[in-house]
């Protein structure tokens, strides 16, 4: 590991300052915190770009608990802004309004559905094309669980199989596939070529994203985490992953860190700003080129425009703990504190032995 002097500077000013980017996805292990991390850097972009859209990928949405407004698969202004539009997707949901018609779509979607992964590959081709056609300076992704966003990465090829497929069980039973369309009552208006010309143009939808997807100029991963074994797992797991796929990814956000500020020492807090450094200078080895921002763990929830613009603060300033050990001020501080937990304690034994004498 290198001087601190020569690693990347811990904030995310570098995203805001790279006016080209037009995608960035926000991913991680469940429970990190990665919807705060992605609403506050949409409010961030939201300051420096003419328009902004985030958009909720995973099923589980949290949007609207973490603006506390409701949003839905339109894209929708976000209350205090003029330029920040925010909406959830619900990928099975999405499908079955794309394919739930009568007659040829209901045919197809009945087939489609029967390889795996192309619902919800199809439904996304149907979200980056509506996506496409909207006048978004840059599109912040908060995306699933990382195994959900891994295989959202994989969609082209998934895609690209099931064409395939289709393509396949057309050439090798040739009439009998019009039979077969008759027998489920599509009749003889079905289209086979329509429809395999509409998968074709969602596949070349998805891979003209695709292939911006793999531009770093236009896209980057933001990997959120928490100084614990299993998220450095998962965020490991995920940059491999992501460099395979020839994704760009240069930040991490160390989410929930325990600084060591408070007052009054406790055991327990104590060995979990030791676990946490641990962990810590592991992110340090393993990551000394990346811009790796730490965000403290705070006492309530960050919920409401007006809490996630007071801690998009420590996305841009290094965070410091108010006290620093072993200082004058930090043992006056102890000792008037120790003090106060004294007199306290003293006033609960005396209200004890009075009530013990009542009795």
């Amino acid at each position: 590991m290198g001087s601190s002097d020569d690693m990347p500077e811990g904030t995310v000013k570098n995203i805001l300052e790279q006016e080209s980017l037009k995608w960035v996805f926000v991913g991680g292990k469940g429970g990190v915190g990665k919807t705060t991390c992605s609403s506050i850097m949409s409010i961030l972009l939201a300051n420096v770009r003419p328009s902004v859209l985030i958009i909720s990928t995973d099923p589980a949405h949290n949007l609207s608990d973490a603006f506390q407004q409701r949003f839905t698969k339109t894209p929708t202004l976000v209350s205090g802004f003029t330029n920040l539009y925010a909406m959830e997707v619900d990928p099975n949901v999405e499908n079955e309004d794309n394919l739930s018609a009568d007659g040829a779509d209901g045919f197809m979607s009945d087939l489609t559905n029967s390889i795996p992964g192309i619902d919800e590959a199809m439904s996304f081709a149907e979200m980056l094309k509506l996506v496409q056609t909207m006048d978004y300076s840059v599109i912040v992704f908060d995306t699933a669980p990382t195994g959900h966003t891994l295989r959202l990465l994989q969609f082209p090829s998934t895609l690209e199989k099931g064409l395939s497929k289709l393509m396949s069980l057309r050439s090798k039973f040739g009439g009998l596939f019009s039979q077969m369309t008759r027998m489920f009552g599509v009749g003889d208006d079905f289209g086979e070529d329509d429809v395999l010309g509409k998968l074709e143009g969602m596949k070349d939808v998805i891979e003209q994203v695709n292939r911006q997807f793999k531009d770093p100029d236009l896209t980057t991963f933001i990997c959120v985490c928490i100084p614990e074994f299993l998220s450095l797992y998962e965020t490991e797991r995920l940059v491999q992953e992501l460099t395979k796929f020839e994704i760009d990814t240069h930040n991490i956000i160390i989410n929930q860190v325990i600084f060591d500020e408070e007052v009054v020492e406790s055991k327990l807090l104590k060995a979990r700003i030791q676990m946490q450094r641990k962990y810590l200078d592991q992110f340090y080895v393993l990551y000394d080129d990346f811009n790796i921002t730490k965000l403290p763990l705070l006492p309530q929830e960050v919920c409401g425009v007006q809490a996630l613009q007071a801690f998009s603060q420590h996305f841009l300033t290094q965070y410091e703990a108010c006290i620093q050990r072993g200082t004058l001020e930090e043992v006056e501080q102890r000792v008037s504190a120790l003090k106060e937990t004294l007199q306290e304690a003293e006033s609960e034994l005396e209200r004890v032995k009075k009530g013990k004498q009542k009795a």
